[in-house]
């Protein structure tokens, strides 16, 4: 934003509540904060003040708390001011309304933390964190969220840039002092660190996968024939009537889904069509369905009707289904006629289960946690998870590496090898933000909420 400029949002979400919060930040918020309070004095920097809150014409407002910050001690190293009147909607509006005629200009979004990151306050993936704090919706992406703004992939990606340039250091002698007395090109040293670094990177890009999951949810298809209990199933984990529940088969002809919560982890959860010999063009359409959601799903339920015979399941569907991300609900084990269906996929977890009368959902959010946790476990690399963009830098930084590595086996200059070794260390940096990339930093930032 411009020098002269002072931003201000609205920072609390629109509607009713008993505080709300308005920030503004930028070279007038000093003189501001004095005229909106009326005093003769300064506010004192990091003081909640409590006010009377007077318009440009001198009208009360409302009665608030006020809150100073001076440069390089606020969020985004800016001079800033916090007001926070109550609640009401028209209250707000007006207090926005006198900041603008005041000479303020509305935030865009994401505009306060591009400014911190703009002064320094914090590095690219710290930013990131702050809409990822705020988005998330479990306590695992919670966690993620306050390990990255607290800079655990800042950290990682100092780590591992100060290794590369060691590396470089020492084939750049060679470069800039060749007549020196320097001992024997060592490549043996290189080469074994140059692969551990890329074995590290390729572990990071794999967390892209856990990030995924924590933001959008561990997507899970209930799947099975028609009438086994699939839709009762999904309304009893979601406490919710989602899906209609009928005698009669193929009742659900396409997918139905709901978010739901298994420990500390976020479910997306899908009731599917009934897989069987459709009866008719949209129950086909419906199975078709289901098929391609299981290409892309995380975990299965699989629904059984412990009174019929085992069902014969696609085969691209089995190839999907493992011991670590599908469980076997065996329903309807009140009825007289119902068995043990334990040698039907015998490797796959069983929990039997009779939805009439409620019985088994314990046992079933139980082993389903217990799955979650054994395939989910916690990322190495310290806990550092990467998302899509970091995973991209990281490719092309690996990329880098894998010719340098390469170049070095084969024994060719060093000045070659050197310049793939920039390469990934200037790749390593997009991933704090070490770029001039203005079209890139727009496109992240307007992902964020207004005055955040």
């Amino acid at each position: 934003m411009p020098a002269a400029d002072t931003i201000v949002a609205l920072s609390t979400p629109a509607g009713e509540s008993a505080i709300a919060l308005i920030r503004l930040s930028g070279p007038d918020c000093a003189d501001l904060g004095q005229a909106i309070s009326g005093r003769s004095q300064p506010l004192r920097k990091r003081f909640a003040h409590f006010a009377k809150y007077l318009d440009i014409k001198g009208d009360l407002l409302d009665e608030c708390l006020i809150t100073y910050f001076t440069e390089g001690q606020s969020f985004t190293g800016e001079s800033m001011l916090e007001v926070a009147p109550h609640g009401n909607p028209l209250i707000v509006q007006k207090i926005l309304a006198d900041l603008m005629a005041r000479g303020c200009r509305a935030a865009e979004p994401g505009e306060f933390t591009r400014t911190a990151f703009l002064n320094g306050r914090m590095d690219l993936s710290q930013a990131e964190a702050v809409s990822d704090l705020i988005r998330a919706r479990s306590d695992r992406s919670l966690q993620v969220a306050q390990r990255q703004l607290h800079g655990s992939v800042g950290r990682k990606m100092s780590e591992l840039t100060e290794r590369l340039l060691s590396v470089m250091a020492h084939l750049e002698a060679y470069i800039d002092f060749p007549e020196e007395d320097l001992p024997g090109e060592d490549q043996a040293g290189p080469a074994s660190e140059l692969r551990q670094l890329i074995s590290e990177m390729q572990d990071l890009i794999e967390t892209q996968r856990y990030s995924a999951l924590l933001h959008e949810g561990i997507k899970t298809l209930i799947i099975g024939e028609p009438n086994v209990g699939k839709s009762s199933l999904i309304n009893a984990l979601t406490g919710a009537d989602r899906s209609i529940v009928s005698d009669i088969p193929g009742t659900t002809r396409d997918y139905i889904s709901a978010f739901m919560m298994v420990g500390p982890w976020r479910i997306e959860i899908l009731d599917t069509a009934g897989l069987h010999e459709a009866g008719d063009a949209i129950e086909k359409i419906g199975i078709e369905h289901t098929i391609e959601q299981a290409e892309t799903a995380d975990f299965f339920l699989l629904v059984l009707d412990a009174a019929t015979p085992s069902p014969t399941l696609p085969s691209s569907l089995l190839s999907r289904m493992t011991p670590i991300n599908t469980i076997i609900i065996e329903n309807k084990t009140d009825l007289p006629a119902a068995q043990s269906h334990a040698d039907f996929l015998p490797d796959l977890r069983h929990v039997p289960m009779s939805l009439l009368q409620r019985k088994g959902l314990a046992e079933l959010r139980d082993a389903w946690l217990q799955s979650i946790d054994a395939s989910l476990s916690q990322p190495q690399n310290d806990g550092v998870v990467v998302n899509a963009r970091h995973a991209a830098s990281l490719g092309k930084a690996v990329d880098a590496l894998e010719l340098a590595s390469s170049k070095l086996k084969d024994g060719e200059l060093s000045e070659l090898i050197a310049a793939d070794l920039r390469d990934a260390v200037e790749h390593i940096g997009q991933v704090v933000g070490r770029v001039d990339n203005e079209r890139m930093l727009d496109s992240l930032f307007k992902q964020f909420c207004i005055g955040k």
